[in-house]
């Protein structure tokens, strides 16, 4: 990990001047899947999750000279996401387009079934997408991405404490939900 991490310093010390396509282009290749996953995760749509992998990359764009390194650059980018993707839930818009797929029988089912076709354990990635979303984003960022505890209370804002309170209650959640599967 602190490869990865001497790897991207070079971005806190980006110059005007420099080839910021050069930089997205290897922010997207190294950190693309893990963006649209975790958008995914938060909008539980995989449309949303290619309009807001876009956006997220459009906003590092733009703010790569802003960047200082007070974060992991993945860090940096599934901050990005995060706040993206809950601005799109809280809009009024999706949430009338919602409540229309529901009423009109929803989206098509192989939208969930392609991304979790990408992952190993699908009977565990569906229990996680059952969580409530401040228990998934906690197991997502921690054990899917790797973030420490400290990391993860800074991008979603809250405690240490609360993260780790978040990540028991959300593997007691995850141990009924797959106790019951088995069934």
């Amino acid at each position: 990990m602190k490869a990865v991490t001497e790897q991207w310093d070079y971005l806190k010390h980006l110059a005007h001047g420099y080839d910021r396509s050069v930089v997205l282009r290897e922010l997207m290749d190294t950190f693309g899947d893990d963006v649209w996953n975790f958008a995914y995760f938060i909008t539980k749509r995989s449309d949303v999750a290619d309009d807001i992998s876009q956006e997220v990359f459009i906003a590092a764009y733009n703010g790569l000279y802003d960047f200082r390194g007070n974060s992991s650059v993945k860090g940096w980018l599934l901050t990005i996401t995060r706040n993206k993707a809950l601005h799109y839930l809280q809009s009024a818009f999706i949430r009338k387009v919602t409540l229309t797929d529901k009423w009109m029988g929803g989206t098509a089912p192989a939208a969930e079934q392609v991304v979790m076709d990408r992952l190993a354990n699908v009977t565990v990635w569906n229990a996680v997408m059952q969580l409530p979303r401040k228990y998934r984003e906690v197991l997502v960022l921690d054990y899917h991405y790797g973030l420490k505890h400290k990391e993860i209370a800074s991008l979603l804002k809250v405690s240490e404490g609360t993260v780790k309170s978040r990540s028991h209650r959300a593997k007691k959640y995850m141990s009924g939900i797959l106790s019951r599967e088995e069934v």
